[in-house]
């Protein structure tokens, strides 16, 4: 699954806007992870299912719901 440059960079500021400010460095390397993968076009449905679980953790508790939400829609799509 190729996602463009555009795609991931509105992304990735969706996501780091709504994480943890203690957690911001370990969201950006998680998400750089991913988009490599997606570059290299080895991006697979368990990264999806690995992504979500460790990103979840990153993120402000009023943000979760909003974001699984959003990543259970990718998923159905991917």
């Amino acid at each position: 699954m190729q996602i463009d440059k555009n795609m991931q960079e509105m992304f990735s500021n969706f996501i780091l806007q709504r994480v943890k400010e203690d957690k911001m460095e370990e969201a950006k390397a998680l998400l750089a992870e991913n988009f490599k993968k997606q570059d290299e076009g080895t991006f697979t449905k368990e990264d999806v299912e690995q992504f979500v679980p460790k990103m979840l953790d990153y993120l402000k508790p009023e943000k979760i719901e909003e974001i699984r939400t959003i990543a259970k829609q990718f998923s159905i799509n991917f």
